[in-house]
């Protein structure tokens, strides 16, 4: 069974899920974003003050 189907036979069970990010001192949700804005925000490096092994750092 492929992810897609997976997905679709568990529709009802999902909730969406709202992501925010802090942009210039305020939290924003990531999907009110333009093109641009969305393409900076997945090339975001996480910082991980205690990283794990193998966690990647920035």
């Amino acid at each position: 069974m492929s992810k897609e189907q997976i997905l679709e036979l568990n529709k009802d069970k999902r909730t969406k899920c709202v992501v925010y990010t802090r942009v210039m001192g305020y939290h924003r949700p990531v999907e009110s974003f333009n093109i641009g804005k969305i393409g900076e925000h997945k090339e975001r490096v996480q910082f991980c003050e205690n990283p794990k092994k193998g966690a990647k750092t920035a």
